[in-house]
């Protein structure tokens, strides 16, 4: 059975804005419900997503300051 945990939650757990997460659910990247007026997202699809992100970064290597 899934885990819900708020957007809000998700942004505090991954780091993400949850501005950013909102487009993530938009575009069919994180599996989420609508209860009333507030998003859920699956705490099991955020992990993924989080952990694909995070090997995609270090193949990228290290950004560049400016």
């Amino acid at each position: 059975m899934p885990e819900w945990i708020s957007v809000t939650e998700a942004a505090r757990l991954t780091g993400y804005t949850v501005y950013h997460l909102r487009e993530l659910i938009k575009a069919g990247t994180l599996k989420a419900k609508k209860v009333v007026i507030v998003w859920q997202i699956d705490r099991a699809s955020l992990e993924s997503y989080a952990r694909k992100q995070e090997k995609r970064g270090k193949k990228r290597g290290p950004k560049k300051r400016v």
